[in-house]
């Protein structure tokens, strides 16, 4: 019970400081995932591990943040008359912009620390790192990018149980994205240079 309790705060003081500042801008946009890729640096063992969490993470992000909108009904084809009448919808139904998001697992980690002043314990440490990148819908031009990550410690057993394990990544990821996805609003909200 007081391991639960300890990494609960642990994790809870992680997705506090990474969703603590309200954003600014009440724009809406609409984000439609690509894919989630894990980079050839990512241990492809941990990698596997990490890439259905990170996307689980993102599709849940895409669904539920406030200042996304997850489906557009009706939408014109983008690829139609240079995208004008999908920009017109965006416009009409007060978006701001829709982009096709890539991510990228960057880091992911995991490591079992002893605990030097409890002998009946060790740490499991859990590390996700991820980069965002978003293209215009239409024209597939660079909107934005944004980078999260978070690492979740958990004190464990000596033996590691699978709810512990899945607790900690999911949490890395979770925090992760919520870290991303924070710096990619940040870059929306400010003002776009005329070309």
């Amino acid at each position: 019970m007081m391991r639960a309790m300890k990494s609960l705060c642990l994790l809870a003081l992680a997705a506090s400081v990474a969703v603590a500042a309200p954003a600014k801008s009440t724009k809406k946009y609409h984000f439609e995932l690509t894919k989630v890729l894990v980079k050839p640096e990512v241990k492809a063992d941990v990698g596997a591990v990490a890439q259905p969490r990170v996307e689980a993470q993102i599709k849940k992000a895409f669904e539920s943040h406030p200042q996304l909108v997850a489906t557009l009904e009706g939408a014109p084809d983008p690829g139609v008359d240079h995208g004008q009448p999908y920009r017109k919808f965006l416009t009409r139904k007060g978006i701001a912009g829709a982009y096709l998001v890539t991510v990228e697992i960057t880091e992911a980690t995991e490591e079992v620390v002893p605990m030097e002043d409890k002998k009946n314990s060790q740490r499991l440490v859990v590390h996700v790192g991820i980069h965002v990148l978003g293209e215009t819908i239409p024209g597939r031009t660079m909107g934005f990018t944004g980078d999260g990550q978070a690492t979740v410690k958990q004190e464990v057993g000596m033996k590691i149980r699978d709810k512990d394990r899945t607790y900690a990544w999911d949490g890395a990821a979770e925090t992760a994205v919520n870290d991303a996805l924070k710096t990619c609003f940040e870059q929306l909200a400010k003002p776009q240079k005329k070309q």
